[in-house]
């Protein structure tokens, strides 16, 4: 896999950013919900005090307020607010919603508007059965049975409108009619299956209480009852939102949130305001918001709880607050919708008791709007940071890969076909590894140029350097063979050059033995200053031909190592200035110490350094002599640094500041 793959699959990283954000704002939703249901709950406790003082408001009847929980006296009814105006004529128009209630063939609702209540009761006859107009004060067929606090009767001879007539009594018999009522009025209507009758009346006749029970009469005579009447009891309570009440919760509720009071029997006495309005300035397009919900939406909140009966409320968070501890919720506010219902209630307590609970509902997404518009800015901002950076990378890996390329050509052109290492190699100027790479092959081969051109010139070297004692051991031979009487002449000549001929061969040898002799040496201290004293006198006879002057070796200087080898590293130094030396010129070994270490230094007067090869002399068969007359294989210097190496030193060469000479620096731990 080349590298613009490699960076391009790394790049892949970046795709950890996003998530990090996703992260970030999923966190944030999680705090923007919790403080929205703790809002709420204060919101719930702080409408709630303000209803504790009122325990009216909620009961309207004190008969029913201060009745128990196990004193009703049966089926209750409920009825809504309606909005708008409801006329009474038998049919179901204006009447949507589900059914309050059901009693065996009877299907009922109910609502108040303006003080009055409005009933409509729709029932499942196949045989209708009519009163018989000839029965003047008692009523037969199917018929209404109303209670109050008093017994209504309405019965009809044909569809139309209706009447309540007030029941005296029935005692072994019909019932027995009084006077009409002319608050109670309706209309019978005939339905495909049965008949309907709709009845209006007004609130203040109830009395609180309110219960019916349908006469069903079959051809035989036979009777029927339906409804939440039972004989001898009272009538069971009606319930139905105070107009009082709405008043002093509506102020309290908005658009986006809606308050519910809930009396002792879990029954939803007051209500305003819509949690699920649409807050206007939110919308986030769909696309996005489909992400934002499939990346970050948790586990989805369950339904809300429905009660068994319309107009109750019922849940985990109502039951805690009728037991007198506020709770808070969280559901899906419609069915298999992706909006949440915050729920929050509190108990409404009066004289130590709970009379009732206030129940907060709102909507989250006014709140998580917020979110959204935020997660709308990190996917894009995200999305083009990444962009630009995968453009980034694979710009920066094909200007990379081609720089591999380059080198890649270069180093395999350095070397010709007839194995010559040619001259020409790019040096790059970059100061990254690649540069320092090119550069460092460079050198590589600059290095192995300059060896190879010295292993070409040894053989011409070697031969240079063989054939002078060769022939002087040859003209000797051949002298004393004619002539015998120089003899004493020419035996010496041709040893001497036995001689050069053995030390042409130790040289070659030398840095070898040198090398694994090393390790036999014993390191121990020594004082270089006294080392110095001795070889300076040493070297004083045997180049008299030079000025040779010793400083700063006045004071002992300890050195830990081997006296033996860095004396003969000296010796190397000393001869290597003295054959690049003038005769009479001077050679100066100087001592001083630094706070870490103790350098000697041999500077002479002679040729300077060229700079390429200043530290390449310690090379093995590296030299810069053009002409000589003793053996110089260029391994002095070298087995100088094999010294230094062995302890743990370095040597250095560098031309004079004069220019005038060389300056050779071995460097020792103090």
């Amino acid at each position: 896999m080349n590298l613009r793959r490699q960076l391009l699959l790394v790049s892949l990283l970046l795709l950890t950013l996003p998530w990090a954000g996703c992260q970030f704002v999923r966190e944030m939703e999680s705090a923007l919900e919790h403080g929205q249901a703790q809002s709420l709950r204060a919101s719930a406790r702080a409408v709630a005090t303000v209803l504790m003082d009122r325990p009216e408001l909620i009961y309207p009847n004190t008969e029913r307020r201060l009745a128990e929980n196990n004193a009703q006296p049966g089926p209750s009814l409920y009825a809504t607010t309606s909005s708008a105006p409801i006329i009474v004529d038998g049919y179901d128009d204006g009447w949507d919603g589900p059914d309050h209630l059901q009693f065996g063939p009877i299907r009922y609702r109910s609502r108040t508007r303006d003080g009055r209540l409005y009933l409509l009761l729709q029932i499942t006859d196949h045989e209708v059965i009519y009163h018989d107009p000839k029965l003047l004060d008692r009523v037969s067929g199917d018929r209404l049975l109303l209670r109050t606090d008093r017994d209504y009767i309405i019965s009809t001879a044909a569809p139309g409108p209706v009447q309540a007539r007030l029941l005296n009594s029935r005692i072994g018999g019909p019932d027995l009619m009084g006077n009409w009522e002319s608050r109670i009025r309706g209309h019978w209507q005939d339905t495909q299956d049965g008949f309907s009758i709709e009845l209006e009346m007004p609130l203040s006749a109830l009395h609180g209480r309110l219960g019916f029970s349908l006469i069903n009469v079959d051809g035989d005579g036979n009777e029927t009852h339906f409804g939440n009447l039972e004989s001898n009891r009272p009538a069971p309570w009606l319930i139905y939102p105070p107009r009082a009440l709405q008043a002093l919760v509506t102020p309290f509720s908005s658009v986006a949130l809606r308050l519910s009071v809930i009396d002792r029997d879990r029954w939803v006495v007051s209500q305003a305001g819509q949690p699920g309005a649409a807050v206007a300035g939110t919308k986030t397009p769909w696309l996005l918001r489909a992400i934002y919900r499939a990346i970050l939406n948790k586990d989805p909140p369950p339904a809300p709880t429905a009660a068994a009966i319309y107009g109750q409320q019922a849940g985990p968070e109502v039951e805690g607050a009728l037991g007198g501890n506020s709770a808070v919720g969280s559901y899906r506010l419609t069915a298999g919708g992706e909006q949440k219902l915050i729920l929050a209630a509190a108990p409404i307590v009066s004289d130590g008791k709970v009379i009732g609970a206030l129940l907060a509902e709102q909507n989250s997404e006014q709140y998580l709007s917020l979110t959204d518009q935020a997660f709308s800015q990190l996917l894009f901002i995200s999305l083009l940071a990444m962009l630009a950076s995968a453009l980034g990378l694979i710009g920066y890996a094909s200007w990379l890969s081609w720089r591999i390329r380059q080198l890649s050509q270069a180093s395999a052109n350095a070397i010709g076909a007839d194995g010559q290492i040619r001259a020409e190699f790019p040096a790059s100027s970059a100061k990254d590894e690649l540069g320092e790479l090119a550069r460092q092959h460079a050198q590589l081969l600059l290095r192995l140029r300059e060896y190879n051109e010295y292993l070409r010139s040894l053989s011409r070297k070697l031969s240079h350097e063989l054939r002078t004692p060769i022939a002087v051991i040859q003209s000797s031979l051949d002298n004393l063979e004619h002539n015998d009487s120089d003899r004493n002449v020419y035996l010496p000549r041709a040893r001497q050059g036995l001689a050069r001929l053995a030390g042409i061969l130790t040289s070659m040898a030398e840095a070898n033995r040198l090398e694994e002799s090393l390790y036999s040496n014993a390191l121990e201290p020594f004082d270089l200053a006294e080392l110095c004293r001795q070889l300076h006198a040493a070297y004083r006879q045997i180049y008299p031909q030079q000025q040779i002057t010793l400083s700063g070796a006045d004071t002992a200087l300890l050195v830990h190592g081997s006296a033996d080898l860095v004396a003969q590293a000296m010796d190397k130094l000393l001869d290597n200035a003295a054959s690049f030396s003038r005769e009479g010129s001077r050679i100066t070994i100087s001592v001083h110490k630094t706070d870490t270490d103790i350098i000697v230094q041999v500077s002479n007067e002679g040729p300077a350094l060229p700079a390429h090869m200043q530290q390449q002399l310690f090379d093995s068969m590296v030299s810069v002599r053009e002409q000589r007359d003793d053996v110089h294989l260029g391994l002095g210097l070298h087995i100088v640094k094999l010294i230094m190496e062995y302890h743990a030193g370095q040597v250095q060469a560098a031309n004079r500041d004069d220019g005038k000479g060389v300056t050779f620096s071995l460097c020792f731990r103090a």
